[in-house]
């Protein structure tokens, strides 16, 4: 079989010539006696040649076409490439025998053109000035609905690439396409952009696909194991990797600061608190810049979160340390996970396939999904001139049910698994994935099913946020096909509102913490499944929760009208951080509380970072787009409460993770658990004792007393030959607040303090 190809030859003593049957081919140029010269051969059989001002116009006549830059050539810069049809997958870029494999998917373009910049032309101010393109022809480079080409000769790294699509312009069959734009390959494995996290004089940085073939396999060493705990056993941690380390108090070096790599320097701070995953904010690549592209009541801030994602296959390039780029990024995350797996911990990533950063059809930021093929990628409503269905809040939702869609998904899920070696997927606004192409909700949608079944993602841990912000909510409801767990809101907020003091709270508490068997025990679910918080990143901190009545969201620029109004918080008698001492330690206690019940509850805890010393946001429930103090770890803050909220909150995770009693695999039976109450219907109540029984005799003994008076608790007698030890009053000083060994001596009765709680344990 004839193999169309073409040669480029690009030394200074041979034109440009290239073969019979080739692909329209075009590099930028500025010469215009070297595009006349050529202009005049435009008959002959070295194809037809164009100065670039007319090369677009050519690409859409489907005309073959080569143009050059001169001085390019006379300076013999350049390796010759030659390009063939290539084949249709995989899909990105891939290494071939005959050279780079480029592949994209677009059902309705009418053409595509694959555009390079090698390493030797980022030398231009301009991205097009220095740019390569090659035309794809749909008779030669297409298979299906997948356009494909082969370039040999070019670097095995260093290489930018994109693609100009074009296509039906029909904005009411919700079609997108404009071929001036060049868009980034949704497969593409590592991206270049702006090096600097937040470097405002490069907020209009262009996002472009990049690889490297060059680069030896990472080394994951001869004893490297992954930690594979069991989800029963599990402590999340959901923390910013940027976050973490970037405040100067991190006492790291600056070009460490926020990034992946300085999450390995705090490792110790993890092992010390007790958990042993960590539950990352998005590690996708985004642009932190978004808010700032045009002017907006937002424009101040910085996107600090990430949940607007341009590509789901590639790692956050500014998390990689001094500027390093994409390749070290790739690098550094790895690191980062061998380090956090020598250490123990599993590493779980929150990822957002519910929409993109491309926003909405009044403010469109095309990128990639949106030029390369709009009806597919995204939810359309076509009875609403093809405008974008917005299931997430932020102007697209992503069409995950489209199977082209779900296969790309797929795709991103098992690499990270296989390349990057991460434990499981937090899913960002779930609910959005079970909703068909029209938007309308699916009983059992596809990609959630594919998700649970497929073997590559069999060992991982996935996890559905069980609502979207179009109103489809969940929890205890979400397909799961028994394998997939879900952030428990019901949980989050009976918890808030029983420890704060609300009426009626009490058997909704109790439900809760046996490890809510309403929501969760149905076909071969367990308690597991469900993730309990009280806090996470969206939201109040702890120590806001106990100190705000009202979210204090002026700082977003949105006159307070983001974030939520529904957080069941309690200002303990004083709005904001300050107070006099009672209040202060009232909030101290509360925040003890709701460690204690969320590390005794059966389920699987979740806590965010920063709790563990009392970090405040100044009631600020929605802080997204602060890169400062209000968002990053403040590790002096940390040092100076050591000795109290830290200490407490270590002692009771470490507390959960030695007793068996906590971390049950099925639920609790009417012989594990005995209910200390007779007044359930009471509901002025606000007073729960109960004793989860293990089968050695170690017996736990726990009350919550959520009255403002104290209250006498009656002891039940230990089991025999054993004697009651306090472990925990919140209302004692640190360090009598936990006492590991316990403390004897405890009778028949015990005074629990307004907003306290006690744990006993039974021992010989």
């Amino acid at each position: 079989m004839l193999q169309h190809s073409t040669t480029l030859w690009s030394n200074g003593n041979s034109p440009l010539v290239p073969a019979l049957g080739v692909r329209p081919t075009f590099l930028r140029t500025e010469s215009s006696e070297r595009a006349s010269y050529l202009n005049g051969c435009q008959q002959g059989v070295f194809g037809q040649v164009r100065h670039m001002s007319s090369s677009v116009q050519a690409a859409r006549a489907g005309e073959q076409s080569v143009v050059v830059e001169e001085q390019e050539l006379q300076k013999s810069e350049g390796p010759s490439l030659k390009v063939s049809p290539g084949q249709s997958h995989p899909l990105g870029v891939s290494q071939v025998e005959s050279g780079i494999n480029f592949a994209i998917f677009s059902q309705n373009a009418t053409a595509v053109t694959l555009c390079l910049i090698l390493q030797e032309r980022r030398k231009h101010s301009k991205l097009e000035e220095g740019m390569i393109e090659l035309s794809l022809d749909s008779q030669v480079n297409k298979t299906g609905d997948i356009w494909h080409i082969c370039v040999e000769g070019l670097p095995h790294s260093n290489v930018l690439y994109g693609y100009r699509v074009d296509g039906p312009r029909d904005w009411r069959e919700g079609h997108r396409f404009d071929y001036n734009n060049i868009l980034l390959d949704p497969y593409a494995k590592l991206i270049e952009g702006r090096r600097v996290f937040g470097d405002a004089s490069n907020k209009m940085s262009k996002f472009l696909g990049t690889y490297d073939f060059d680069s030896l396999p990472f080394d994951w060493g001869e004893n490297y194991k992954l930690p594979n705990i069991h989800e029963k056993d599990l402590v999340l941690y959901e923390m910013n990797v940027r976050a973490f380390t970037a405040d100067e108090s991190s006492g790291l070096d600056s070009h460490v600061r926020g990034s992946y790599l300085g999450l390995i320097e705090k490792i110790p701070h993890l092992l010390e608190l007790g958990v042993n995953a960590v539950e990352l904010l998005p590690v996708f690549e985004f642009d932190e810049m978004e808010l700032q592209r045009r002017p907006n009541p937002r424009d101040h801030m910085i996107n600090t979160w990430g949940y607007s994602t341009i590509n789901f296959f590639a790692p956050m390039s500014r998390y990689a340390s001094n500027g390093g780029g994409p390749v070290n990024a790739c690098q550094e995350f790895k690191e980062m996970v061998k380090a956090l797996h020598g250490a123990g911990i599993e590493v779980i990533l929150d990822v957002v396939y519910n929409h993109t950063n491309e926003a909405d059809d009044e403010h469109p930021y095309t990128t990639s999904f949106r030029g390369i093929d709009n009806k597919v990628y995204y939810m359309i409503d076509l009875h609403n001139n093809a405008q974008l269905l917005n299931f997430s809040g932020c102007g697209n939702t992503f069409n995950c049910n489209h199977p082209v869609v779900m296969e790309l998904i797929l795709d991103s899920l098992r690499h990270w698994v296989t390349e990057y070696h991460v434990d499981g997927f937090r899913f960002d606004l779930a609910s959005a994935l079970c909703r068909g192409t029209d938007g309308s909700p699916l009983s059992a949608p596809p990609l959630i099913r594919a998700i649970a079944k497929d073997s590559v993602l069999s060992r991982c841990k996935i996890i559905a946020e069980p609502w979207d912000c179009g109103g489809l909510y969940l929890v205890g409801k979400f397909p799961n096909w028994d394998r997939w767990a879900e952030w428990n809101g019901i949980y989050r907020d009976d918890i808030r509102r029983f420890i704060k003091g609300d009426s009626g709270m009490k058997g909704s508490f109790a439900t809760r913490v046996a490890g809510s068997a309403d929501l969760y025990k149905v076909n071969k679910r367990k308690p597991y499944h469900g993730i309990n918080f009280v806090i996470a990143h969206d939201g109040f901190t702890l120590y806001d929760l106990v100190s705000y009545n009202f979210k204090h969201n002026d700082a977003n620029g949105e006159g307070g009208n983001d974030g939520s109004n529904d957080n069941f918080s309690w200002n303990c008698g004083f709005e904001g951080e300050t107070g006099d001492q009672h209040i202060k330690a009232l909030r101290t206690r509360q925040m003890k509380n709701f460690q204690v019940a969320l590390m005794i509850s059966q389920g699987t805890p979740m806590m965010l970072m920063g709790d563990e010393y009392g970090h405040t946001r100044y009631g600020n429930n929605n802080s997204y787009g602060h890169d400062n103090a209000l968002n990053n770890f403040q590790w002096e803050q940390l040092k100076e409460k050591t000795d109290n909220l830290f200490r407490f909150f270590s002692e009771m995770i470490k507390f959960r993770r030695s007793h068996h009693v906590f971390t049950r695999e099925d639920f609790i039976g009417k012989h594990e658990i005995t209910w200390h109450e007779n007044n359930w219907e009471n509901y002025e109540s606000k007073f729960l004792a109960f004793t989860l029984h293990e089968e050695n005799g170690g017996h736990i003994y726990i009350s919550f007393n959520a009255h403002d008076y104290f209250v006498k608790a009656s002891i039940p007698s230990p089991p025999q030959g054993r004697r009651w030890f306090r472990v925990v009053d919140t209302n004692l000083e640190s360090p009598s607040d936990f006492v590991p060994d316990g403390v004897a001596g405890i009778k028949e009765t015990y005074n629990l303090a307004p907003y306290s709680c006690i744990i006993l344990e039974a021992k010989p």
